[in-house]
């Protein structure tokens, strides 16, 4: 048997096939499917038109109101209605509102709904942040999730694989966040296009938890399919008595086929700024110069972890905010 990449090895395990090969189309089942307040009534309106009466499974759709929530407006009271009724007619197991809230991809996490292993698709394009737990997870278009809340399957292309391995002791102040914005800049936006992003490397084995979430969150930004880290410790540590299903760890074999192998010295990267319009315009500290700013948002599906609260604390301690800023903290 060739060699496999973490992400065949989890896609196959998903198929009725013993391997997968890079490039075949396949028929896959999902452990999780996930939409969210924006995406949600699209998906339902196709699944209506599927004429099934009822949902593949009530305890693997995750549905959570969280972009327009408190609503702004009526059209988002009534997307989220619609949402919160089609969560009420189907029984929907993990549908997350008032008291029991959070942003959808810190919230799944947390609540032990996404493990290692798993294929797990959501309405939302940072849906790859489970890839951080060893998950093979992507975004997909409102249509293929109505679809796939009806038959629990999606279909898709094994996507290749580039392995981005990382050395080096992190500077003060560096986390995940400047790692991939450094590597963004580095390939771009395109860079990893229908790719799966494997991270790897001594500077990985020694980043928190928090820090791989965002790195995986933000692995669409460089065009990823997927981003993905290998179990270790610290991910085992993360699940124990977190995780509600049994979970099966997979690890790319000695000799897979990557289609690039990129190698960063992480000790080099300055904390990161990226400026408009892309993510992909990333330069160093030391290259930003004074910037007048007129709002800061401290949160957010990237960074909006206790972690991340902690360390814009540390900067704000005995501090006030500019009265020429708006600074927003959103946990």
């Amino acid at each position: 048997m060739q060699p496999q990449t973490m992400s065949q090895k989890i896609l196959a395990a998903h198929t009725d096939s013993a391997v997968v090969a890079i490039g075949e189309l396949i028929d896959v089942r999902v452990d999780l499917v996930l939409a969210n307040d924006i995406t949600a009534p699209i998906a339902i309106q196709e699944f209506g038109k599927l004429g099934v009466d009822r949902v593949f499974d009530q305890k693997r759709i995750a549905l959570v109101p969280d972009h327009f929530a408190p609503n702004k407006d009526i059209k988002s009271a009534e997307q989220c209605k619609q949402m919160r009724a089609f969560a009420r007619a189907h029984a929907i197991a993990h549908y997350f509102e008032v008291g029991r809230m959070g942003i959808e991809h810190a919230l799944l996490p947390e609540q032990g709904l996404v493990g290692p292993g798993d294929v797990v698709v959501g309405a939302d394009s940072h849906t790859c942040t489970y890839g951080a737990l060893g998950a093979f997870a992507t975004g997909m278009g409102s249509t293929d999730i109505g679809v796939a809340m009806a038959t629990g399957r999606v279909w898709m292309r094994v996507p290749e694989t580039i392995r981005y391995i990382y050395r080096g002791a992190l500077r003060p102040w560096v986390g995940g966040k400047d790692l991939i914005l450094h590597t963004i800049g580095r390939v771009g936006v395109e860079g990893a296009r229908y790719c799966a992003m494997e991270f790897v490397g001594p500077t990985i084995d020694a980043l928190p938890m928090d820090g791989r979430f965002t790195m995986a969150n933000m692995a669409i930004e460089a065009g990823a399919k997927a981003g993905l880290f290998h179990i270790d410790a610290a991910t085992e540590a993360y699940l124990k008595g977190r995780a509600k299903r049994p979970w099966q760890a997979y690890a790319s074999d000695p000799g897979a086929a990557y289609a690039d192998v990129i190698e960063i010295d992480a000790a080099a990267i300055e904390p990161q700024v990226s400026f408009p319009h892309l993510p992909s315009n990333a330069r160093p500290l030391s290259q930003v110069g004074q910037v007048s700013i007129d709002q800061a948002v401290i949160g957010s599906c990237t960074n909006g972890r206790w972690s991340d609260l902690v360390q814009a604390a540390e900067v704000l301690r005995g501090r006030k905010v500019n009265p020429n800023v708006r600074c927003i903290i959103i946990p």
